[in-house]
Order: C-alpha cells, then structure tokens, then sequence
C-alpha cells in the first residue's frame, strides 16, 4: 500500500453517504473507511450533533477519522481533540432565539399531518432542527412521513414561511434526512468545516444532497471542493475505490 498522498483530504457526509438514513453503519464500510485512511486524510462532516453521529458511526468516531465536524463543523475534532466551537445561542441572543422558536412551535401546532410525536425542536450548539412530525417518532412513522413529504412538501413549504418571516436574522434552512431541516446563520453550512482544512489543496466531498435546498448543496458547490454526488453508502464505496485506490498497489 503506498504512503497517503500529501495534501489532499476526502470530507464524507453521514446519513444516505456512509450509512443508510439515521442507520448504524455497516462493518464493510467501516472496513473500507480503515482502509482509505492509509491513502488519503479522511474526515466526516454532519448536521448532526455528536452524540447522533456516534450513534451511527461509533464511540470511538473522533479517534476513527482525521477529523470529524458535527454540526456542520460548529462542532470540530480533529485527531480525536476538539479544536472549536461555534454557539447559536451566542450568536442570535436569547430574544431572537425565543421569537423564532415561539413563531416555530405555533407554526407545528396548526399544520394538519397525519401523526405527530415529539421533539418538534432541537437545540443543539450551533443550530436548530425543526422536525414537523418530531423526532421521537420510529423509523416506520420516519418512512411514512417522507413519503408524505415528498407528494405534499411539508417541509419545503414550511421553510418557505420561515425564511420570509424571519428574513432579518440572515438565517439558512437546509433540509437534510427524512423528517427534518436545520436552521443555522448564513456561512454555517458545511463549508463551515473547510476553515480547518486550510492545508489541503485537493479537497473531496461526498454527500447525497448536493441539491439547491439540500444541506450538502453548499460543500458541493464550493470553489474549494471537488463535489461527488452519491446515491448510496454503495456507491461512495465505488466512486471513493475508482478516485483514489484503483491505482494503489
């Protein structure tokens, strides 16, 4: 196997990416991830919060990358030591979060949908994730509601109202998995992350919603990344052993 090649470092988003929606991931791509860190830098970028990325990708995940930015990189490790932080709560205020919050929540209340469960907002350091279905629903319910989703556009309606709404606090709304969008400032998107990768000057990024709206669009398009779009964990593994291990010995 030859040495890593120096300067280049491939980002991978989680959910549709390394793993299946909200899934564990599978020992063959962990296997694969063990193996493409011989040949380039490997980090993993996600909207989630650490605690859920762990959930999918291990415990040990700030030690089985290089580096590994939760929260779109509000939230960012590097050789398993956390090297910054970023907070909304900070940012906005307290009146403003409050506001928004509040105008959210009534919002949820009067939307006519099918089922409704819990944890309709998520606080997390560097954002928020507005489910109108709620979180604490299962993975069936999960599945029915995007499903809902994508013939009725609860969400995209929905971030439609609040980004006209609230059009004074420069706010982003990235929908990403399958019963939720983030809200976060504008420039904490995923390019967010690329401010502790200066030293590379080849940057990968894979992700399943590279699309406008999506929340790997921003990374994607990016003048400092070379964008792939993935349909599968399956197909990262093609397109990641085609780009950088179809040549290695």
């Amino acid at each position: 196997m030859a040495a890593r090649k120096p300067g280049l470092i491939a980002l991978f988003d989680v959910d549709g990416t390394l793993t299946a929606p909200r899934k564990v991931v599978t020992p063959d791509m962990l296997k694969f991830m063990q193996e493409l860190r011989k040949v380039v830098t490997v980090g993993v970028v996600g909207g989630s919060d650490l605690v859920k990325i762990s959930e999918q990708l291990g415990n040990s995940v700030i030690n089985d990358y290089d580096y590994v930015f939760a929260e779109n990189g509000l939230v960012a490790y590097k050789d398993g030591k956390l090297i910054g932080t970023q907070s909304l709560k900070s940012y906005l205020g307290e009146e403003k979060l409050k506001e928004f919050i509040n105008f959210t929540l009534h919002y949820i209340a009067d939307l006519d949908i099918p089922i409704k469960r819990g944890t309709f907002i998520e606080f997390r350091s560097g954002m928020l994730n507005v489910s109108p279905i709620g979180r604490n629903c299962n993975q069936e319910e999960r599945d029915e509601f995007e499903k809902y989703d994508k013939v009725l556009n609860i969400r995209p309606k929905m971030v439609s109202v609040l980004r006209e709404k609230f059009a004074h606090l420069n706010l982003t709304f990235s929908i990403g998995g399958q019963i939720s969008f983030d809200v976060f400032p504008q420039g904490w998107d995923k390019t967010y992350c690329l401010r502790y990768v200066d030293d590379f000057h080849e940057i990968h990024f894979f992700g399943d919603k590279t699309y406008k709206g999506g929340n790997d669009h921003e990374i994607y398009e990016s003048e400092r990344t070379m964008g792939h779009t993935v349909t599968s964990p399956e197909d990262t593994v093609k397109q990641c052993t085609a780009l950088f291990l179809s040549k290695q010995v």
